[in-house]
């Protein structure tokens, strides 16, 4: 009988030192601590070159993108459309663009929507009779609001 309390008193000491062995010493804990802190001291060190904005190349109105479209004008009378016009957002759903052409028209820009066959709502930042006004525009948009509207394009009315 002895010998099974002497055996369960050490089972019950064995067990209470494998689970004490397992807890996660708080030194430990301070000591990772410590070294992300130095890490992160060190790389605060680290000398910063300033990011130079890349220019945009202006593109002639050889090369600029252009795609016909037929589109109808959504919120604004159709003789506000011209020949030309940059597009700098098109979207399926309309609270989007409206969104879009709120935001540009507090910019100071005329902007207003389109719709094409396909049911896409173009957001229009300007429109010109020409196609060498419309691509310096587009240029100036995306030079302007860099990163955003770099995939600005020109429109063709048909």
């Amino acid at each position: 009988m002895k010998s099974k309390i002497y055996l369960l008193g050490f089972f019950v000491v064995c067990t209470l030192f494998a689970f004490n062995s397992c807890k996660s010493k708080e030194s430990a804990y301070k000591a990772a601590y410590e070294a992300a802190k130095q890490k992160e001291m060190a790389e605060d060190v680290q000398e910063v070159t300033p990011v130079e904005k890349p220019k945009t190349t202006t593109s002639t109105p050889s090369t600029a993108t252009v795609q016909k479209e037929k589109v109808t004008v959504v919120d604004e009378p159709s003789s506000t459309i011209q020949q030309f016009s940059v597009v700098i957002g098109s979207f399926k759903v309309k609270t989007n663009a409206v969104s879009l052409k709120e935001r540009m028209q507090k910019q100071g820009y005329q902007a207003f929507l389109a719709q094409n066959a396909e049911g896409m709502y173009r957001v229009i930042a300007a429109t010109f009779s020409n196609r060498a006004s419309a691509a310096t525009a587009r240029d100036n948009i995306k030079e302007k609001y860099y990163p955003d509207f770099q995939d600005a394009w020109l429109l063709d009315k048909n």
